[in-house]
């Protein structure tokens, strides 16, 4: 299933809801209906796990094609926000693990040129995240060389701790899109965390895909344009460190807790290795998506202090 975090109007909380066709079938809306009581958030329904999950399933299943009344909404009468507007520990980046990425980085001198033995982390806090539409800040005070990486995002759904490889996927909730927004010339003592850590840095969503829906998370095209021109297109099949790599190396050393997001990296075409570099300016829009999870828009505004 597809799911979404979403207000009805500015005044109202947020609220869980399930994607179907053109409507959005609010989730506790559908429990209270069929007697049920089903959480309103998405890290809720993350804490229930697979029964929770199980659940939410067979309500819809009874439900079929009509919604019992009162408990959907049309999806273009919403505002969808991030699927998780505060992650509890911000965001696992990982770095370089696109090898022709890689190369690109290399050739400017951001990092070595040798492929890396095991995964580079940094670490996005949870003020980077927006959602869908959101603006991205540029501030010209900080950042002359602000740049675009899109990245399949992997929800982890079961606390993970020193898992083996052969069962990581079984950690997995499900997947999402995310922009990794970076200042290039912000890294401090070679350090990311500034460069990819400002607020606005993470845009996030549309929705988490459940991860039934994709059984095969390493065969998915994604792509990024900016203002209609493409600058990015590959396919995660050339992750240099796959999903289930990634869960067993971070769980080694720290435990994963269920909704915990991990950027899974880009492929080539962001603009620090573009000849000439590109870099992103006020008045300029992303669009990226990722196959059978989402797509993703947003434009990049002015935030400069003025002297």
């Amino acid at each position: 299933m597809k799911l979404v975090t979403y207000r009805k109007s500015v005044d109202r909380a947020a609220s869980l809801g399930v994607i179907s066709g053109n409507l959005i079938i609010d989730v506790q809306a559908l429990g209270v209906s069929c007697g049920v009581t089903l959480p309103n958030t998405m890290l809720g329904l993350i804490d229930e796990g697979r029964p929770g999950l199980a659940a939410l399933q067979k309500l819809l299943d009874d439900a079929g094609d009509v919604p019992p009344i009162g408990t959907s909404v049309d999806a273009r009468n919403v505002k969808i926000l991030a699927p998780i507007p505060r992650p509890r520990k911000g965001v696992f980046g990982i770095g370089l693990n696109y090898v022709e990425h890689l190369a690109e980085a290399a050739k400017v001198n951001i990092v070595p040129k040798d492929l890396p033995t095991e995964p580079p982390l940094f670490i996005k806090p949870e003020t980077c995240i927006i959602g869908p539409g959101e603006a991205i800040h540029h501030d010209s005070s900080l950042t002359q060389q602000l740049d675009w990486e899109v990245e399949l995002a992997a929800i982890i759904g079961t606390n993970a701790r020193r898992v083996s490889k052969e069962t990581a996927m079984d950690y997995v909730f499900g997947y999402s899109v995310m922009i990794d927004v970076s200042a290039r010339d912000n890294m401090r003592f070679k350090q990311w965390g500034f460069s990819k850590g400002m607020d606005t840095y993470g845009p996030f969503g549309p929705c988490i895909v459940t991860a039934d829906e994709i059984p095969d998370p390493h065969k998915l095209d994604l792509w990024l344009s900016v203002n209609g021109v493409e600058k990015q297109r590959g396919n995660t099949r050339d992750m240099l460190f796959k999903i289930d790599h990634l869960i067993w190396d971070l769980s080694k050393y720290m435990t994963l807790e269920a909704g915990d997001i991990i950027a899974t990296g880009t492929p080539a075409g962001v603009g620090v290795g573009r000849e000439p570099q590109e870099f992103l300016k006020p008045g300029d829009r992303i669009d990226c998506g990722v196959e059978s999870v989402g797509t993703l828009s947003h434009p990049v505004i002015d935030i400069t202090p003025q002297s």
